[in-house]
């Protein structure tokens, strides 16, 4: 039984609804904590800190909903008081969430450089193509202008102008 309680308990995953902003409300319905808990971790962790809308509701993006959760799991459930799920936090480098993307092979990346290089080549030779159109004194497009026909006055008075 001691063997047990001394391995880690691996909480189930929460699944986060895919939003741009979650409400205090939801962030602690999501966290399983109540929403004073999560104001009260925001002024223990200085990297939780939500946006306010225009009228002060506090709005959490994902990555600040993802660290309520890790504080979550790091005192509720792995017994670290405050300062030190703050000095854990500190500490781990920070995780980058890669959905569903493997990384690339040498060729790949190669292959991505080189199309990259030629649209910024593309571009660049634009830009020089306009620079020298606008250092010019004259302007290289020669535009058609279409000349505006004489208008001849009816022989018929009736609809004179």
């Amino acid at each position: 039984m001691a063997a047990q309680s001394a391995q880690k308990r691996i909480p189930p995953t929460t699944e986060i609804p895919d939003r741009l902003y979650f409400r205090i409300g939801d962030v602690a319905r999501i966290c399983g904590v109540e929403p004073y808990v999560l104001r009260f971790w925001e002024t223990q962790f200085p990297n939780l800190k939500p946006n306010k809308g225009g009228t002060g509701q506090r709005l959490y993006r994902r990555r600040e909903v993802e660290l309520a959760l890790r504080i979550k799991q790091l005192v509720h459930n792995e017994g670290y008081t405050l300062a030190g799920a703050r000095q854990a936090l500190e500490a781990a480098p920070r995780q980058r969430v890669s959905q569903g993307v493997l990384p690339l092979t040498n060729e790949q990346a190669q292959q991505r450089l080189d199309a990259a290089t030629a649209v910024i080549g593309r571009a660049r030779a634009e830009l020089r193509e306009l620079a020298r159109q606008l250092a010019v004194d004259q302007p290289t497009i020669q535009r058609k202008r279409t000349r505006l026909t004489t208008f001849k006055a009816p022989a018929d008075p009736t609809f004179p102008f």
